[in-house]
């Protein structure tokens, strides 16, 4: 009698923990999204159109700056770069991405690493190893007719900045390919052209935009290859940031802010509307595609991941030599001079462990607060207009570039008044940053997951009258647990590597290893700015390395479970 008495008891506690663990945790996620999206972009807003004395200047301020000849050959500058590097980037990912997923090329794990070097360290590494080749003392200065500052190293550089990020998107879309159209296509006597033509191309011209506009708006937003190899050339992002950081001048960026804002939210806009449109590209009975031998396809696309490959290693590892070499040009032995941060300015191993700080704790707290969110959204009932506000402003930071987050980060934490003022400037600060700069992409990588997850896991919870959240953490998550680890690499590795955002909140005491790279190329050391880019690229590296060997083991068992059964 007395177990029959506490059954309802224990029954409702799981229900009054499963409501708690649900309701209580979409709003808390509701909270933190509201506070580190929302209102720092409010915030440029309510500076750049604001009329009180030291703010934006309001619309007359606007006007007087999208009017004048300075915005017009600034506006003209960014778009000219931005394009070409789009033109250039997008059909060598293309031919890449194609080469590795549509053909039979040997090596192609080693390919796929090389071209992912750019991801690891900062964008300001291809502008000074750019330098250290075609700069003034370059070792390859007879090759141009004129250095490598101004247009044409900025377009270079950034070619290189952004590559792995369109061949990614590529990759993803080439990987998916039904072989029953193209069987049919060679059954009637289709050539490979025209099945391109006529199946390849269509599947994937939305990827191509995508990546196009992808390119495009990261390359419009960086102002860290223009910093070290513009020159004269100027940009508005590289203006945005000297408005802020040299002038103190607030309202001009918070203008500067937006404008940069429009081509990614039009971007973001045209290629949402597009994947509406376009429906899924492989059906529940499709068949894998597996390319047919041929050798002159293979020996050509090749020889253009090759070449592609090899200006990469060209590029980095002219980085990491200079980074070694004791004073180019004149003393060319090797030394770890460079390596000793403590007797150069730009923030030192101070920096470099802060950056580690950031990384570690991005990676951590952010992987369980974007998953555990994302299960809430994707794997519980109820709360429908609850999840529509959470996934509205979980993909805002998509189409918001670094620098414009940054720059509402300013206006709002550095705000007077505000309680959360007392976070400017700190650690903590920097990690909410770049949690939800990079949110977006972490989030849908843990739902795309997270919808492979039959319902009846969740059913079967329930009727055994398991809580929710112990279902997730013994079940969901050991089952993604891949996905959950891709996200912990993902963000640790941006959180190394970022400085849009971040250039705008450090402090003396919190200055990172990317912002210290840029600072010491401003002080004219630039081979401690490609040492400290180097420790980058290397931590980067090693850290991912380290966590895919790390977690063999744990994936092993936990993914047991996709293991064919015996005698199947």
């Amino acid at each position: 009698m007395a177990a029959v008495m506490t059954l309802p008891r224990q029954v409702s506690r799981a229900e009054m923990g499963d409501r708690l663990f649900v309701l209580g945790g979409k709003l808390v996620w509701l909270l933190l999204l509201g506070v580190a999206v929302l209102l720092p972009l409010l915030a440029i807003f309510w500076r750049g159109f604001s009329s009180e004395a030291g703010q934006g200047g309001g619309l007359v301020a606007a006007r007087e700056l999208v009017t004048s000849d300075n915005f017009h050959w600034l506006l003209g500058n960014s778009l000219k770069v931005s394009l070409s590097v789009a033109a250039i980037v997008v059909p060598l990912a293309y031919l890449f991405a194609y080469a590795l997923q549509r053909t039979l090329i040997p090596a192609k794990p080693i390919w796929r690493g090389l071209s992912l070097l750019p991801l690891m360290a900062p964008s300001m590494l291809p502008g000074i190893a750019l330098v250290y080749l075609f700069g003034n003392q370059g070792l390859l200065r007879g090759l141009l007719a004129d250095n490598i500052y101004g247009f044409w190293g900025i377009v270079l550089g950034e070619v290189i900045y952004t590559f792995p990020h369109a061949l990614m998107i590529l990759l993803s879309a080439l990987s998916l390919a039904d072989a029953r159209l193209f069987d049919a296509a060679s059954s009637m006597g289709a050539s490979p052209a025209r099945a391109f033509r006529s199946i390849t191309w269509p599947a994937t011209r939305q990827a191509v935009f995508a990546a196009f506009c992808l390119v495009f708006t990261l390359t419009i937003t960086d102002f860290g290859v223009p910093v070290v190899v513009g020159g004269d050339y100027q940009v508005l992002a590289l203006e945005a940031y000297k408005a802020v950081v040299g002038q103190q001048q607030f309202g001009r960026g918070a203008l500067i802010g937006m404008v940069l804002l429009l081509p990614a939210l039009f971007s973001f806009g045209v290629d949402a509307w597009l994947r509406r449109r376009h429906g899924d590209a492989m059906s529940g009975r499709a068949q894998v595609f597996r390319p047919a031998p041929s050798r002159a396809r293979d020996a050509c696309y090749l020889a253009i991941v090759v070449l592609i490959c090899a200006a990469l290693l060209l590029v980095f590892g002219m980085a990491v030599y200079s980074s070694l070499v004791k004073f180019w040009p004149y003393n060319l032995s090797l030394s770890l001079s460079h390596y000793q941060f403590e007797d150069t300015a730009g923030g030192g191993w101070l920096a470099y462990r802060n950056s580690l700080t950031l990384a570690l704790c991005s990676a951590l707290i952010g992987s369980a607060l974007i998953f555990t969110s994302a299960y809430l959204m994707e794997k519980t009932k109820g709360q429908k207009g609850l999840n529509l506000a959470l996934r509205l402003l979980s993909f805002v930071p998509m189409a918001v570039p670094g620098l414009v987050l940054g720059l509402g980060y300013v206006f709002f934490f550095n705000l007077n008044g505000n309680p959360l003022h007392v976070f400017y400037g700190t650690m903590t600060l920097l990690v909410v940053c770049t949690i939800a700069h990079y949110l977006t992409t972490a989030q849908m990588t843990a739902t795309t997951a997270l919808r492979q997850l039959d319902a009846e896991f969740e059913a079967a919870a329930l009727s055994l009258k398991a809580p929710l959240y112990r279902h997730y953490l013994r079940v969901t998550v050991p089952i993604c647990l891949p996905a959950l680890l891709d996200i912990v690499r993902y963000l640790f590795v941006s959180a190394m590597t970022t400085v849009s955002a971040a250039i705008f909140l450090y402090s003396p005491d919190t200055i990172l290893a990317a912002v210290a790279v840029l600072n010491m190329d401003d002080a004219g050391n630039v081979g401690g700015a490609a040492a400290m880019s180097t420790l980058i690229l290397f931590t980067s590296g090693s850290v991912s390395l380290l966590l895919a060997w790390a977690s063999r083991g744990a994936l092993r068992r936990s993914q047991a479970w996709r293991q064919s059964a015996p005698g199947q």
